[in-house]
């Protein structure tokens, strides 16, 4: 009943893990798929190839995102991926339309997905593969980010298309419904207007 090829064995491997997570909370399950300090990563999340996937700190990744990092992919710090997220960093498409649908197949085109730091991607929507976002995007949910975006910007529907920046006075604005200190709220105001002018 069980292959013992070496694509079978891998994946068992990999199915192991995937059954023992459920037995985890966030933090730990984070760390056993080797993600860094102060990521957290909720059920039933998946990382596909993860051994090509570069995570900064503090990463949530929500229930059932799918991280496809088969084509390298990048996320910046202090970033949340969304409830039913799916990046990907692959299209299989052409093995289907050619009738090539095998494993392996040479015609699955693989290219390096980047999420910026600070970034939201509310769930659930949906990244192409080869697309760069810059740092501190939001991506409104059910959206279908197809192409790159410059950062400090909101960006929705599908295809994704830019609703408005986010500068400074608009997290001014933001930041003053939170509830914060005085002292709080000014070093991270300015925190984000240096980041800001920085880009």
């Amino acid at each position: 009943m069980f292959k013992n090829s070496a694509r079978s064995l891998s994946l068992r491997t990999d199915l192991i893990k995937y059954f023992m997570s459920f037995l985890m909370s966030d933090d730990e399950r984070a760390e056993m798929h080797g993600l860094p300090e102060g990521c957290r990563m909720r059920e039933n999340a998946k990382i596909y190839s993860p051994e090509n996937l570069e995570c900064g700190e503090y990463v949530w990744i929500g229930e059932n995102a799918k991280l496809d990092a088969s084509g390298g992919l990048s996320i910046g710090s202090h970033t949340s991926i969304g409830l039913n997220v799916c990046i990907w960093s692959h299209t299989s498409m052409l093995t289907n339309v050619l009738m090539e649908n095998a494993s392996g197949s040479p015609l699955i085109r693989r290219k390096k997905t980047q999420i910026g730091s600070g970034c939201f991607i509310g769930g659930p929507s949906v990244v192409y593969s080869g697309v760069t976002m810059g740092d501190c995007t939001v991506v409104l949910p059910m959206s279908t980010v197809t192409s790159d975006t410059k950062g400090f910007e909101i960006v929705g529907g599908s295809p994704a298309r830019t609703i408005r920046e986010v500068t400074p006075d608009y997290i001014a604005k933001e930041l003053a419904q939170a509830d914060i200190d005085d002292a709080r709220r000014k070093a991270l105001m300015d925190d984000f207007v240096r980041r800001y002018e920085a880009r």
